[in-house]
């Protein structure tokens, strides 16, 4: 879902989490996140994404294992808005 503040709510999530990782908006009006942190951390985090903020609709969320990759923005141990 885009337009309701969705990506700054996520990152103050992921932040208050100690989750890091990035969010963007997708061309299709989906939005990604890439989140890395301690297995508690980011089960609540999945949580918080499944509800959204409150203008929010969340219709889907897919959880996909990655390998860690040093090439990624937040390489620097915090959550980003990507464009």
């Amino acid at each position: 879902m885009q337009g309701v503040g969705f990506r700054w709510w996520c990152k103050q999530a992921a932040s208050a989490l100690g989750i890091r990782g990035s969010v963007r908006n997708l061309s299709d009006g989906g939005v990604e996140v890439i989140a890395a942190g301690s297995a508690e951390g980011l089960e609540r985090f999945d949580d918080q994404l499944r509800s959204g903020p409150a203008m929010a609709r969340v219709d889907l969320v897919e959880v996909r294992l990655l390998a860690p990759s040093a090439d990624h923005p937040a390489d620097d141990g915090e959550f980003v808005i990507l464009p």
